[in-house]
């Protein structure tokens, strides 16, 4: 691991590429780290699209970076706000 300082480092990552009928995705797997919430992870060095009907792996490395405490209550709290939409559901007080 290449340490820049205690929040920011740099990891080996794999990166899976897949634009087909099937799938449009692209997926990044960090080695010997998890992002956290309100971390930010920067890919360098993979492609950014390939050709259709293909699925790709690269090697390549990533930067990330720590969330502070606020940072990671902040991140916590907007990903509960935005689920809680998820819930919310109208009930009319008539009956049929």
């Amino acid at each position: 691991m290449n340490v820049r300082n205690e929040r920011t480092f740099e990891v080996p990552c794999t990166v899976e590429i897949e634009h087909s009928a099937e799938s449009l995705h692209a997926h990044v797997e960090l080695e010997g780290v998890e992002a956290g919430p309100g971390d930010v992870v920067t890919v360098h060095g993979a492609p950014t699209n390939i050709p259709f009907g293909e699925r790709r792996t690269f090697h390549c490395r990533a930067t990330v970076t720590r969330a502070n405490a606020l940072g990671r209550l902040r991140a916590k709290l907007e990903g509960y706000l935005e689920l809680t939409e998820l819930y919310e559901v109208g009930f009319d007080g008539r009956t049929s």
